[in-house]
């Protein structure tokens, strides 16, 4: 294995393939000190500036299982796939890449390419590629084009290796833990095959009237969960730590403990809303305010009835009766000397009007121009602005939480000190007020009304700033919910437990980004599809879907029979043809055409899993290793009672 980045990502990603996965690896990194005095056992550590071609073969690219790009620039990561797959076309890739759909069109491009230099070198009849021990020193495989594309060839088959490319986000791997963290009763939402699936925490209370289906439970929370001063769980908390995958005797046994319990949402072919049909003409509504469109609709029709009333009165035609009316109006008419007392009436009511229009028609002017300077501008929390969250930092992470929080309808004040973040135009264009400041400057968070928040959530790329964000917003509000993003895990553990003690009457979270991605990455690099990792308190719960051929610890045994408690269970059983699934459960079909899921949940416990059966499973990481043949496997237990759901 060869992971090459630059920042905390890199060295856990190292550290997750060695503790857990058994996998040597060999770590490019700029900077071999950053790694730390003592770099993760078995690891070969690299150094270069640049992952150029010279740099990813001394670090062993060609016959690598597996190669991870996880630098923090996604131009450096791209160059680098580029040319990773030009030395040796059959190694799997694992790309970091903030921008969904480039990485979509990425992956694309070089499983195409792969497709071709492996044909190719099976044509010639060598069978290696550049760099490949043996390897001629001219390369079997096309140039690989320098940019990319702007529109994509049709693709041939996808290349028989397995998982030639994956592009994760560790932006979007976080988000949903980072924002469920400081929205009490929302779920972690993973996608398989256009079913959703949701992870919900219910309390002992919750657990006994709850009265929906659950498909299974998935952990038992820690017995200190309910206890704010007590230690959130971790893979060193013993039997106060949360249970994964508990069997259903200790399900039974643990009334009193909450439980994270898998759901499943009732899928919905995505549908055009009705739209009322657009109305050619200025946005009225948005430059005018409502006091300046009524006074103007008044107007109108005092001026629509003088000119009535002149047409009844003088027996003009009603197009001379309305224009000599406008005339009044503007005072440009001549005045009505010598003619009936009617018409001198409605001239000197005409005129009054006249004089009443001007003053509103200057003020719907300078509603106007200050409408489109604004519509630019960011807003700013209103006056009365109660029950939000509030959310420091608008970079790639901060972004991501920003979105999901707008999509389950939280309403939220941002701060952020760059004007230039990369979050800002989100913000703008989803109307969310922002407070530009430093967040650990006096009067910044109060701006932000913290005060009257629901919770706070720091999200900045300093763990000083989130950290002295946090205390500040402590101190005049004791009691509010506080989540923050801290790298080093470790370092949160501390952070975590100190606040707490702290404010024992207050929930506090502390989450790092890198330990949340890791597990998603590591997965994706033994060659098996991630669908997403689901965090319990401080461990994590990944959903992979796995071929029953590539465990042989599962062939011939029933559903029943491969439940092994805290390890792995499988959730669900693929049904589609193996000729017509999905290589990737995790995406939807974008030709509109309305796709049925084949994923099987109800499974029965009796039934026998065969070699050419792919399953979901939710795993811990030990247990995806012992199932991917590269950790020891622990005992297996005698088969007990079928699993049930909760």
């Amino acid at each position: 294995m060869v992971v090459c980045g630059d920042d905390a990502l890199a060295v856990r990603l190292t550290v997750e393939l060695r503790e857990i996965y058994r996998q040597s690896v060999t770590l490019l990194v700029p900077d071999a000190d950053a790694v730390g005095p003592e770099p993760p056992s078995g690891t070969r550590v690299v150094e270069a500036d640049v992952p150029d071609a010279a740099a990813l073969r001394e670090a062993g690219t060609a016959g690598a299982a597996a190669v991870a790009l996880v630098y923090e620039d996604d131009e450096t990561n791209i160059r680098a796939a580029m040319a990773a797959r030009r030395i040796d076309p059959r190694v799997r890739l694992v790309i970091r890449l903030y921008n969904r759909k480039l990485g979509r069109h990425l992956a694309e491009l070089l499983d195409q390419a792969s497709a071709v230099a492996v044909e190719s070198a099976h044509t010639d009849g060598t069978g290696r590629t550049e760099g490949a021990p043996g390897a001629p020193p001219t390369t079997t495989s096309p140039p690989l084009p320098t940019s990319l594309p702007t529109s994509l060839p049709t693709s041939p088959p996808p290349p028989a290796h397995d998982l030639a490319t994956v592009v994760l986000s560790d932006a979007d791997t976080a988000a949903p833990a980072l924002a469920a963290a400081v929205v009490a009763g929302t779920g972690k939402v993973l996608q398989a095959d256009g079913l959703l699936l949701r992870a919900v925490e219910r309390t002992p209370r919750g657990r006994r009237e709850a009265s929906g289906p659950d498909l299974c439970t998935l952990a038992l929370l820690s017995s200190t969960d309910a206890d704010p001063a007590g230690a959130e769980g971790s893979d060193r908390s013993g039997r106060a730590g949360p249970l994964l995958l508990p069997a259903a005797r200790d399900v039974a046994r643990s009334a009193e403990r909450g439980a994270l319990v898998l759901e499943a949402v009732r899928h919905e072919t995505p549908r055009a809303r009705a739209r009322r049909p657009a109305v050619a003409g200025l946005p009225v509504m948005e430059l005018f305010s409502r006091r300046v469109r009524w006074s103007l609709a008044g107007f109108t029709a005092a001026v629509t009835a003088i000119a009535v009333t002149s047409w009844i009165t003088t027996g003009d035609h009603p197009v001379h009766a309305a224009y000599i009316t406008l005339l009044d109006l503007f005072s440009i008419n001549d005045p009505a000397v010598g003619e009936p007392t009617e018409r001198q009436l409605l001239q000197l009511f005409t005129g009054l009007i006249g004089l009443l229009l001007l003053p509103v028609l200057v003020a719907a002017v300078l509603e106007a121009l200050g409408s489109f300077r604004s519509a630019s501008a960011l807003r700013r929390p209103p006056r009365g602005t109660t029950g939000h969250v509030v959310l420091l930092g608008l970079g790639k992470v901060g972004t991501r939480v920003l979105a999901r929080l707008r999509e389950l309808d939280v309403p939220v004040v941002c701060v952020e000190e760059d004007p230039e973040a990369r979050g800002i135009p989100l913000a703008r264009r989803l109307r969310v007020p922002v407070v530009l400041g430093d967040a650990t400057q006096e009067g910044v968070l109060e701006a932000a009304r913290t005060g009257r928040a629901r919770a706070l959530l720091a999200l900045t790329s300093s763990d000083t700033t989130n950290l002295e964000a946090i205390l500040c917003a402590r101190a005049f509000a004791p009691g509010l919910r506080v989540a923050l993003r801290l790298y080093d895990d470790d370092f949160a553990t501390a952070v975590h437990r100190t606040l707490r003690a702290a404010h024992p009457q207050a929930r506090t979270h502390s989450r790092s980004v890198t330990s949340l991605a890791a597990p998603a990455f590591a997965g994706a690099m033994m060659g098996r599809r991630i669908l997403g990792a689901v965090p319990v308190e401080r461990r994590v719960l990944l959903f992979a879907a796995l071929d029953v051929a590539g465990v042989p610890l599962w062939q011939g045994r029933t559903v029943a029979e491969s439940f092994r408690p805290g390890h792995w269970r499988i959730l669900a059983l693929d049904t589609t043809a193996p000729d017509a699934r999905q290589p990737d459960l995790r995406t939807t079909r974008l030709d509109g055409r309305e796709h049925v899921s084949g994923l099987l949940f109800d499974l029965h416990p009796g039934h026998v899993l065969d070699a050419r059966d792919r399953v979901v499973v939710a795993a811990t990481r030990q247990g995806l290793a012992e199932l991917l043949g590269t950790a020891p496997p622990g005992p297996v237990p005698r088969p007990g009672p079928p699993p049930r759901a909760s």
